[in-house]
């Protein structure tokens, strides 16, 4: 029972808590310290990641095929257009610009990663940490209720808002620090259209978790926990659950309602130093 109940369960928590501006890695936490669950073993946690990982890329696969053609097709553009610069011809086409975006905004993400990958596995057992973490991803998703509707394109995305973007998403690297409610609450307050911010947010994140599993995969191999057919099985749940949970999280942000998740985070928040330290 054991055995297919808890890969199962981890598969669910981690679709939903992945994309739902909850912070996955904060539950991941909790989870451990009310169950007693160990963290799973390094081959369990990729197959759930990438699970998660083919959600964005099966919603978002339109928006990542015309980057990847606009940039394939870019040689040729330069060859053609001789006389227009590089940034020119970026600024020009919405593809090509969003791809730039993402690479720029990825470079703070991945700066903080890796400098700060040691520390992050410290706060990992700190339990008050995570608490106090939800709470404030909570206050900040309940302060977007209070964010006009914003206008701007990805035309009007400046270099500088894609490394703030990058920023704040690295953030997230610290449990109870919500990844989608972080970087898409930071969008809309710097006036993005929220279908905008939203998409933005998620494309963004496939370097993030691309590198996260890059670094998971350079850390010592174990014997699997569970069996291969159940990693499977979870990896299955963490995609169908993702993939729901990510249609969901769109169309909330697009009908301006992300502030719907701030009680949840501030009562589990608050919850969890209630319990642990009281």
């Amino acid at each position: 029972m054991h055995e297919t109940i808890i890969p199962l369960l981890l598969g669910v928590v981690q679709g939903l808590t992945e994309f739902l501006p909850v912070s996955s890695s904060g539950h991941l936490v909790l989870l451990q310290k009310l169950t007693g669950i160990q963290e799973p073993a390094i081959l369990f946690d990729i197959c759930l990641h990438v699970g998660t990982l083919m959600a964005v890329i099966l919603i978002f696969y339109s928006d990542i095929r015309d980057m990847i053609l606009a940039i394939i097709q870019l040689p040729g553009q330069l060859l053609k257009e001789k006389k227009q610069s590089l940034m020119a011809l970026i600024q020009e086409n919405k593809q090509l610009k969003t791809a730039f975006l993402i690479i720029v905004g990825t470079i703070p993400t991945g700066l903080m990663g890796i400098f700060f990958r040691k520390q992050v596995d410290i706060l990992f057992g700190d339990i008050s940490l995570v608490g106090m973490m939800l709470i404030i991803t909570g206050i900040f998703l309940g302060l977007t209720r209070i964010v006009p509707s914003g206008g701007r394109s990805i035309e009007d995305i400046t270099v500088r808002d894609a490394l703030f973007l990058g920023l704040i998403q690295g953030f997230a690297i610290i449990p109870g620090i919500s990844r989608s409610g972080a970087t898409i609450t930071a969008a809309l307050f710097l006036k993005m259209d929220r279908s905008l911010a939203g998409r933005f947010s998620f494309l963004l994140s496939i370097p993030s978790i691309l590198g996260a599993l890059v670094l998971e995969l350079s850390k010592p191999a174990c014997d699997p926990v569970f069996s291969y057919p159940m990693i499977f099985a979870a990896s299955l749940v963490s995609f169908a659950v993702g993939f729901i949970a990510l249609k969901i999280l769109l169309r909330v942000v697009d009908q301006g309602k992300l502030f719907y998740f701030s009680p949840y985070c501030i009562g589990v928040g608050g919850l969890t130093l209630v319990l642990f330290f009281c």
